[in-house]
C-alpha cells in the first residue's frame, strides 16, 4: 500500500508559515519500517481539493491530508473530502461529544458557564461535521477530533495536534503494516563520473535485484567532496546487501573514485 500526504492551507504556498508536516511524516513512518510514497502541497481551493481526494480515494492509498479542517471561510478540506466521496456532511456525534467536553473544559478556565446553544458553541460544533460514516481520530491536546474515511486520514494544520494524532493512526488502525527497521539505504560518495555514464550500471541493478530503487544525487559544491554523485540503493533489507555490493563493484569496475560509503 503507498502512503501519501496532502499539506493544506495557502500560508504553506505563501511563505508565511513553514511547513512542518513532511519531515515528521518521514519521520515517524521510518520509525515503523514505512516510507512515504507521494507529498503534495495545495492552497485552500475547495475545487482543487475535490479533484485531489477524489483521485486519492480512488487510487487505495493510506494518506494522511493535514490542515483545513476547521470552521471558518478559509477552511474547506470537510467539504471537499465529502464532495469528493460523493457524501452529505453530517454531524459527528462522538465529535460533538468532544467538543462539548472542551467548551466546558475552556468555561471552566474562564469562570464562565457554557452554554449547549450559544452562537460560539454552535459554531465549534461545525468542526464536528465530518462526510457520513466518517470515524474520528481522537486528539490530545485539545479534544476536537479529526476523521477518517477508510484509508483516507485528515488531521488539523497545526503540528503539535497534526503528528500525534498521525502517529495513533500509525498504532492503532494500522499496527499491520509495520515492518522491522533494518538498513534501509546505503550509498557511495563517487567522484571521476558522470550521471549519465552510470546510468547503465544503475538500470542493472534494479533489473537484477527486484525491490531494491537506485537513487542518484549529483552534488556541485558540496563543502567536503566537492563535484560528486551520491550513489546508492534503498528497499528491502533483505536484498540490500547483495545489491549493494554489485553497485560498489560496478562503480570500481567503471574506474571511478569511492571517496565514502553512508549507512542510513
Amino acid at each position: 500500500m503507498n502512503i501519501g500526504l496532502f499539506i493544506i492551507g495557502d500560508e504553506i504556498l505563501s511563505g508565511k508559515r513553514q511547513d512542518k508536516h513532511l519531515s515528521k511524516v518521514i519521520e515517524l513512518l521510518g520509525a515503523r519500517g514505512l516510507s512515504l510514497a507521494w507529498a503534495k502541497y495545495l492552497g485552500d481551493d475547495r475545487e482543487q481539493l475535490v479533484r485531489e481526494y477524489r483521485a486519492a480515494f480512488a487510487s487505495g492509498d493510506l494518506f494522511f491530508s493535514c490542515g483545513g479542517i476547521g470552521a471558518t471561510p478559509d477552511d474547506h478540506t470537510r467539504q471537499a473530502a465529502a464532495a469528493a466521496l460523493g457524501r452529505p456532511l453530517e454531524l459527528h456525534p462522538e465529535a460533538a461529544e468532544l467538543i462539548w467536553q472542551r467548551v466546558q473544559q475552556m468555561a471552566a478556565e474562564q469562570g464562565t458557564t457554557p452554554e449547549r446553544e450559544h452562537p460560539d458553541t454552535l459554531r465549534r460544533m461545525e468542526m464536528g461535521v465530518f462526510p457520513q460514516g466518517a470515524a474520528i481520530i481522537p486528539n490530545p491536546y485539545n479534544k476536537i477530533p479529526g476523521f477518517s474515511v477508510g484509508t483516507a486520514y485528515f488531521v488539523p494544520g497545526f503540528p503539535v495536534m497534526a503528528h500525534p494524532m498521525i502517529e495513533w493512526v500509525l498504532d492503532h488502525r494500522h499496527a499491520e503494516l509495520h515492518r522491522a527497521v533494518g538498513t534501509r539505504e546505503r550509498s557511495l560518495i563517487v567522484q571521476g563520473a558522470m550521471e549519465a555514464s552510470l546510468t547503465p550500471l544503475m538500470e542493472r541493478i534494479e533489473s537484477d535485484f527486484p525491490g531494491i530503487k537506485v537513487f542518484s544525487l549529483p552534488s556541485v559544491d558540496h563543502p567536503q567532496w566537492g563535484r560528486h554523485i551520491e550513489l546508492g540503493v534503498k528497499g528491502d533489507a533483505a536484498a540490500m546487501d547483495a545489491a549493494y555490493e554489485a553497485l560498489r563493484a560496478g562503480v570500481v569496475q567503471f574506474g571511478a573514485v569511492i571517496s565514502t560509503e553512508l549507512v542510513r
